[in-house]
């Protein structure tokens, strides 16, 4: 699963099409809809890269990941039918806790929306926080790539210039 990464990204990138059922009655994104755009693609970035499935992580160790917290920034509306850029990269790891920077950019490379996310590992069964695993955290190291500004605010500014 984890253990035969080579070699490791760190920033993720894929495409998504901004669908119909997803807009407001303005073609716009809905501003509920882009957290659901932002973790799919996660989840499908991390598949792909390092050919883990937290869902079957989860099924097999009754471990997994529960939000704790998302700060979100609306900046251009994304409009139905059209192709973003998502990003997305480990910003902060700890052994029981993760934040993950994602960004939806236009064909354009400019920024669209941010997203920081806060994620504590637990033990599903038992409704508790727990470490990650040796080889989890390993791999967290690796990719992790820690972001200069420590207040989003301050980080939207860096990348909105």
């Amino acid at each position: 699963m984890v253990n035969n990464i080579q070699p490791v990204p760190e920033v993720l990138t894929s495409k998504a099409i901004i669908r119909f059922q997803d807009c407001d009655p303005y073609s716009h994104l809905n501003n509920g809809r882009y957290l659901d755009y932002f973790m799919n693609a996660r989840e499908d970035m991390v598949w792909k890269a390092y050919d883990f499935n937290i869902y079957e992580y989860s099924r097999t160790t009754g471990l997994g990941w529960v939000v704790t917290q998302n700060q979100i920034a609306y900046l251009r509306p994304a409009l139905l039918m059209e192709e973003v850029t998502m990003e997305s990269q480990l910003m902060e790891s700890k052994p029981k806790f993760i934040q993950v920077e994602m960004r939806m950019l236009d064909s354009d490379r400019k920024l669209k929306s941010l997203l920081w996310a806060q994620f504590v590992h637990v033990d599903i069964r038992q409704g508790k926080s727990t470490a990650h695993s040796a080889e989890l955290q390993e791999l967290f190291d690796k990719v992790c790539i820690p972001v200069a500004e420590k207040d989003f605010n301050e980080r939207l500014r860096a990348l909105n210039i």
